[in-house]
């Protein structure tokens, strides 16, 4: 029996039967001939096959923007899916009419993707500024105009909505025509649709697929294939007395948005802000970057600083395993074939504890690390009391830094002990020569990124110029 997927696309009513694993991109433009999103580089890193996705939460429907290319159908259902068409109207709507002012649209192949993200800005903020507008566009790539005037779009209708929006709300957006009317009964519309049964299977677990569909799209449309998705009755994240639990299904957008964990690191949404772009980040899950096991993985990179746990089950048969022992070789780990991630857990950080995360790409932003690396470090008057270390990019597997962690714990944070501590870590990668850098240089910068954990956390004892 298949499953019939429900859901509303822009002002429609959208049933199917499709293979569940059908993305959005291909199902709007050959089903729907909803050739308004674009096909690009389909690995959800050009933007042009952006839409929005709005999900029924706590009464309101909340948007975000995706990469079609990379959705799967069945993710949409008791959703409602926006193309750039379901944002049109019978007029230029004021996106619209600044990106035509500003000349922010030449050859036009990526500016509905730009549209769609800029719209899914201001249904996801209270409060808009012209700088976090511009920011949210940062998985959209134009090779025409320089950027330069869609910037100044993106600066002018900011400004122009700021000036006539005294709330928040959808009722706004529609009467300042940002929006069409039929956003109005949205909300009433999806409560009608049923849940969606998901088919248990052993064949393809899928949660976020931002890695699946880039690199085995094909093989999932002739899969059994079910769906790891958290109702809204899970929670994605929870304290419960000293730990952090984190569903495996839990974004990375949810993480870097989550007010209980910036208690604990007040630097988190910098630090994510170089993970993926705000599609990405809004489809990616920590349980899919953990089991992904690249070697470079931001969030597991994050984790190991943290002494994480990962948390397995098979029917019913829990099993915690320390992620730090998790892998056990290239994409290999203690996992048994039909065990499944669950969730993810830390202890939280003591009051005198330090955190930092650094990473160096051939991009800032939107690209894989070259190297990356954590710290979590515990003191009293500069004795190190506790501290995790973390390295990607320089072992077959994200790499725990046990050896420098012994070599640390119960001595005096100096330039002198810094610079001992890196000759240990020296020892203990294994970089390998590839197109993201040489053995040599990935060598050099682990070395430069574990200075700069202690020039950030210590700036008065520790600089550059003491180290290097």
């Amino acid at each position: 029996m298949k499953n019939i997927i429900h859901f509303i696309c822009n002002d429609q009513e959208i049933t199917t039967e499709l293979h569940p694993a059908t993305t959005v991109l291909d199902f709007v433009r050959k089903n729907l001939h909803l050739t308004g999103t674009k096909e690009g580089c389909r690995e959800g890193d050009c933007g042009a096959c952006t839409v929005l996705v709005g999900e029924l939460l706590d009464g309101r429907v909340i948007y975000k923007s995706v990469n079609s290319c990379l959705l799967p159908v069945a993710s949409l259902h008791g959703k409602h899916l926006v193309t750039v068409e379901g944002i049109n109207q019978k007029e230029l709507n004021p996106l619209q009419h600044a990106f035509v002012d500003e000349g922010a649209s030449q050859c036009g192949f990526c500016t509905p993707g730009f549209l769609m993200s800029l719209t899914g800005y201001f249904l996801a903020n209270d409060v808009y500024s012209a700088e976090e507008a511009i920011t949210s566009l940062d998985g959209n790539i134009c090779r025409c105009t320089g950027y330069a005037s869609i910037k100044r779009s993106t600066e002018k209708v900011t400004a122009e909505i700021t000036m006539n929006k005294n709330h928040s709300s959808v009722e706004k957006l529609v009467e300042l025509k940002v929006l069409p009317d039929y956003f109005l009964g949205i909300q009433k519309r999806l409560t009608a649709i049923p849940p969606f049964i998901n088919t248990p299977t052993n064949d393809v677990l899928v949660s976020g697929g931002t890695d699946l569909f880039v690199q085995q799209w094909e093989k999932l449309l002739s899969s059994d294939v079910e769906f790891l998705q958290r109702d809204n009755t899970e929670s994605a994240i929870r304290i419960e007395n000293d730990l952090c639990f984190i569903d495996a299904r839990t974004t990375i957008s949810e993480i870097k948005s989550s007010a209980s964990l910036k208690k604990y690191f007040p630097q988190l949404a910098n630090y994510f802000q170089y993970f993926g772009s705000l599609p990405i980040r809004n489809r990616a899950t920590v349980g899919g970057n953990i089991i992904n096991a690249s070697p470079i993985g931001d969030m597991t990179n994050f984790l190991l600083a943290l002494d994480a746990q990962v948390h397995l089950n098979e029917k019913d048969n829990e099993r915690v395993v320390p992620l730090k022992n998790f892998y056990t070789g290239y994409k290999q780990f203690d996992k048994k074939e039909n065990e499944i991630i669950t969730s993810t857990s830390f202890k939280l950080p003591e009051t005198n504890s330090h955190f930092n995360y650094e990473k160096v790409s051939k991009r800032t932003f939107l690209d894989i690390a070259s190297v990356n690396a954590s710290i979590y470090l515990e003191e009293e008057n500069l004795q190190i009391k506790n501290v995790h270390l973390s390295a990607g990019g320089v072992a077959p597997y994200p790499l725990y830094l046990s050896k420098t962690k012994e070599f640390l714990l119960k001595k005096t944070i100096s330039p002198q002990l810094l610079k001992q501590a890196a000759e240990i870590i020296e020892e203990e990668i294994s970089p390998i020569s590839d197109a993201r850098g040489s053995a040599e240089y990935k060598r050099l910068l682990l070395r430069q990124l574990f200075f700069a954990h202690f020039i950030k956390l210590f700036p008065e004892i520790i600089s550059l110029e003491e180290v290097v």
